[in-house]
């Protein structure tokens, strides 16, 4: 089943860039390294979300929907997007915004992508770490329609075989880059949470016969329940695009060694793999996500896991916003 049979919503600047990185790749003394600048979708800053929420929003709209309701952690960048989107279609947004209590700093509670929220328009709904997020949703959703809203739910991280389908597309993007500029790749790696990146990642490479390795390093559980978590999601986005050969199990990759103290937790990994990325290229990270996946992809080159001549792809997911929310974080910089 083609992805143009899917309703969606053109939100995203694409293709984003595909772009090799000389300082890093001599600064670790390791195989060619590259960056998909998924940082660069543009719309509502950037991000690889946006991807998602244009299958996401374009099924919100067919369904007639008028308001829609995500959950994340305050300073989730998919809630930032999610509420970006709604602004652009004209709805409503409702963001249920879990404290899981990493900072107590006012930047954490107030800047980074909290203020972005703010000024797109969202209707916030801060809640405690301890919260029931699928009860908290469903008894908004029952005080919306009271009123005579007609909301939709956007899943946690727009993760779903239907948003999953924005990293299908991304795997023939990326291939047809990596034609273009006559570029094998051997591996690409990113930060895996609520998997549908690395679920749509994997399964549109899969469907093009790709033997291209996908390695997801974890930011908030461990390899094992990361793997059956993007693992099942890649099933069923197969499922949906009604490809009858399944994912083999030893293609789902993932490493949990660098998550540090759990979702959202800054590491010493972490910020020296945003300040290596920063001072040699210019690249901005993000402290949740692409500064934890990045920690890996250092101490993985630096441990001989890549061969000298492999072309390794680090797919930057966004984020950068967050920055302005761990500033404490970085004062020792």
């Amino acid at each position: 089943m083609p992805l143009a049979d899917f309703p969606r919503r053109p939100l995203a600047h694409l293709p984003t860039p595909l772009e090799p990185l000389p300082r890093l790749t001599e600064a670790l003394g390791g195989p060619p390294i590259w960056v998909k600048r998924d940082d660069c979708t543009g719309f509502g800053g950037g991000g690889n979300k946006i991807r998602k929420l244009e299958f996401l929003m374009a099924s919100a709209v067919q369904q007639g929907a008028d308001t829609v309701i995500t959950v994340g952690a305050i300073q989730s960048n998919h809630a930032r997007l999610t509420a970006a989107a709604a602004a652009r279609l004209g709805m409503s947004c409702h963001l249920l915004l879990q404290d899981i209590g990493v900072d107590t700093d006012r930047d954490y509670r107030g800047n980074g992508n909290l203020l972005l929220d703010r000024i797109f328009g969202a209707q916030l709904h801060q809640l405690p770490n301890d919260s029931d997020l699928e009860l908290a949703t469903e008894s908004l959703m029952a005080e919306l329609r009271e009123t005579g809203r007609r909301p939709y739910i956007i899943p946690s991280g727009g993760s779903n075989a239907l948003g999953a389908l924005g990293y299908v597309e991304c795997a023939n993007e990326l291939l047809e880059q990596a034609k273009t500029q006559k570029l094998s790749i051997g591996h690409v790696v990113l930060a895996t949470g609520s998997a549908g990146t690395q679920a749509g990642l994997l399964a549109g490479l899969h469907i093009q016969e790709a033997p291209v390795a996908v390695l997801g390093i974890c930011t908030s559980r461990s390899a094992d329940e990361q793997a059956r978590k993007v693992g099942k999601l890649c099933d069923e986005t197969l499922e949906l695009l009604r490809h009858r050969r399944p994912l083999p199990r030893e293609a789902v990759q993932t490493n949990g060694d660098y998550v540090g103290q759990g979702d959202g937790v800054p590491t010493l990994g972490m910020i020296k793999a945003v300040s290596l990325a920063a001072c040699s290229e210019g690249l901005l990270l993000d402290p949740v996500y692409t500064g934890k996946a990045m920690a890996g992809l250092v101490d993985l080159v630096r441990q001989g896991r890549f061969g000298g001549d492999e072309n390794v792809v680090f797919l930057h997911t966004g984020g950068s916003q967050a920055l302005f929310g761990y500033r404490s974080t970085f004062d020792s910089l």
